[in-house]
């Protein structure tokens, strides 16, 4: 929730007074789904606890015709200290988010080897993907409204990927040589794994 509260508290602060609306919109723009793990249906419910907290103000609330009633936030002097602090400690930590994806590898050994090789190249296969729709995303009119340092953020997770890409070649490729990949003296499992799955 961190990032999510992070983000939520500075782009209130950023573009308020603000509907929970054009938060929302905001975050998507900026592919906040994708690297900051912000699914949109949680947008909503995060200024609704963050207003809770006194972290925001509701400023009005209105409805027009039939559509949902749509509530304005500001950020309160309690909320700018929070977003500052998690700000802060956000540019001078690092943290791995958890990929499932990891949790899966260390079970290398319970994978068919072909299989393992195969999910490896199709992973790459898939960041490529990723990274040819940010590439089309930066070189579209929209995005040149978008602040720049969105696209510096898009290249970082490129880069990222471009990593990932090399390292998922080269173990599949480790993998099919056969390459050991467990302890010395433990013995390698039948090349379909410790079952078959």
């Amino acid at each position: 929730m961190s990032a999510t509260r992070m983000m939520i508290l500075g782009l209130v602060q950023w573009m308020q007074p603000v509907h929970g609306y054009d938060v929302r919109r905001e975050l998507l723009s900026w592919s906040a789904d994708k690297w900051a793990n912000i699914q949109p249906g949680s947008i909503y419910h995060a200024l609704r606890k963050l207003a809770d907290e006194e972290l925001l103000r509701e400023v009005a609330t209105e409805q027009v015709g039939s559509r949902p009633a749509r509530t304005t936030y500001e950020i309160t002097e309690k909320g700018a200290e929070e977003f500052t602090a998690l700000l802060r400690g956000n540019w001078w930590s690092i943290a791995t988010p958890p990929d499932p994806f990891m949790a899966a590898f260390s079970f290398l050994p319970a994978m068919p080897r072909a299989e393992a090789a195969a999910a490896l190249r199709n992973r790459a296969a898939q960041l490529g993907a990723g990274n040819e729709q940010l590439r089309a995303a930066i070189g579209a009119d929209w995005a040149r409204s978008k602040p720049t340092f969105v696209t510096w953020m898009w290249e970082l997770s490129m880069e990222r990927s471009e990593a990932e890409i090399r390292w998922c070649g080269r173990i599949a490729g480790l993998i099919e040589s056969g390459e050991s990949y467990l302890p010395v003296g433990v013995k390698d499992p039948a090349p379909s794994g410790w079952q078959d799955l």
